[in-house]
């Protein structure tokens, strides 16, 4: 009997290795709208149409660099690895890159209490931990949560005056769980109980995230006027996607909960969610999949993207970046033509299961439906160093179940995309207008 809906059946990364695909009719162009143009690509246009300037020499490459991905299926490594395209646009940092969907989102969060996160970071630590084989682990794990509830204990008061005033029972409430949660760790670890732990771990930053949202008091900047009215999204959202598996016998249908982060990319995030309350994408195969993306969203006919009613023209949203210490996202620019070659992003390509809005390459505010998770992490994409961060716009993390969608294949039918949370962070939702 193939597996349902719960995606916990055995089945191998089919990201670990790379595919020379058959390119699909559909989204055929690697994070574009466009059907490919090798012409278009290879050559480099000399001129931008849209704002009337020569294209960099830089910008040139980065779109040779793709093209030959997009031919080959598979990145330009030998070129890559003799000499590494671009340097300047690696982002520098200090200690391992955050793969992890959840703790990306922690720290995406608009906030500023040092106090919770010393309680974040420890517990985070556990999952390298537990990478230590046998019980040899839980001696590592032991000091993690020695550490962070000592952080707690020292820091409670900090962290209940970082709440938002009307959230402060609540979070005040969230912190008792947290430290009851807590004793019930250290316990778990002095029984030994190793497979115990992950479960629990998961548990108590869940409880951490939940109190960092408390902190935030309402939305922490206003959008540029021109954009004010299409569908935003200010604040978090979660939707549900189910997606039919056709040809794997041990997965029938799996479900990804995907976060989807309006704090860092209203437009984007809204006008996704109001896709998603639109029913655009129930139904609709996936487009592509050759195991570094998993591409969908061109819907059928000749229109490339979302045709909205009331206009009947394709509705496009702006290219949309939040830089890491910045109040407000950058718009219609990539921070290669912002000059910020080593500015790092909010939101990341870094964890398996990244998710974006698909463009035009040489058109920045084409995006309109088509979306893309990133599944490779190659030579052309580290954590933390790559060319699409600031080309792209994130505006979500597959925090369930992400390891499947290396088994997705194109065909593959998205049944339905249901919104689960945060339907109240949505302004201006067109699909209401349209009844």
């Amino acid at each position: 009997m193939a597996a349902v809906i719960s995606c916990n059946s055995y089945s191998p990364l089919a990201a670990s290795k790379w595919i020379n695909p058959t390119l699909p009719t559909k989204a055929s162009t690697f994070l574009a709208t466009p059907k490919y143009n090798p012409h278009k690509h290879v050559q480099c246009k000399l001129q931008n149409e849209q704002k009337g300037r020569p294209f960099s020499l830089k910008e040139c490459a980065i779109s040779i660099i793709l093209a030959a991905e997009l031919i080959t299926g598979i990145p330009s490594l030998d070129a890559y690895a003799a000499n590494p395209p671009l340097p300047d646009l690696s982002v520098l940092i200090s200690g391992p890159p955050i793969k992890d969907p959840g703790a990306l989102l922690r720290y995406a969060l608009p906030i500023n209490n040092k106090a919770v996160r010393e309680v974040q970071k420890p517990l985070e630590d556990i999952t390298e931990s537990l990478k230590i084989a046998g019980v040899k682990a839980l001696d590592s794990v032991e000091r993690n949560v020695r550490q962070a509830s000592r952080a707690l204990k020292q820091g409670k008061m900090l962290i209940i005056s970082g709440l938002a005033e009307a959230k402060k029972d609540r979070g005040a409430e969230l912190l008792d769980k947290l430290e009851v949660g807590m004793e019930e760790l250290q316990q778990i670890v002095e029984d030994r109980n190793r497979d115990a732990v992950a479960p629990k771990q998961k548990e108590l930053l869940q409880y951490v995230g939940d109190v960092e949202e408390d902190m935030v008091d309402g939305f922490p900047y206003e959008v540029p006027e021109e954009y004010r009215n299409m569908p935003l999204l200010k604040g978090r959202a979660a939707v549900d996607m189910k997606v039919k598996v056709k040809e794997n016998p041990n997965l029938e249908e799996c479900v990804f909960r995907i976060v989807l982060d309006g704090y860092n990319a209203p437009v984007t995030a809204g006008n996704f969610v109001d896709l998603v309350q639109r029913h655009f994408y129930d139904g609709m195969e996936i487009q592509r999949a050759d195991g570094f993306v998993v591409q969908t969203g061109d819907p059928d006919g000749p229109a490339e993207g979302f045709i909205d009613p009331s206009t009947e023209k394709t509705r496009t949203i702006p290219l949309e970046i939040m830089v890491d210490g910045e109040k407000a996202p950058v718009y219609e620019a990539t921070l290669e033509e912002l000059g910020l070659y080593k500015a790092q992003t909010k939101l990341p390509f870094n964890a398996f299961g990244t998710m974006a809005m698909a463009r035009e390459e040489f058109e920045n505010n084409s995006a309109s439906s088509q979306i893309f998770w990133l599944l490779k992490e190659s030579e052309l994409t580290p954590s933390n160093a790559n060319i699409l961060d600031g080309r792209y716009a994130v505006f979500g993390y597959v925090t369930e179940n992400e390891d499947f969608l290396a088994d997705v294949k194109v065909g593959d039918v998205i049944e339905s995309i249901k919104l689960v949370s945060g339907q109240d962070n949505l302004v201006n939702p067109s699909y209401k207008i349209a009844g």
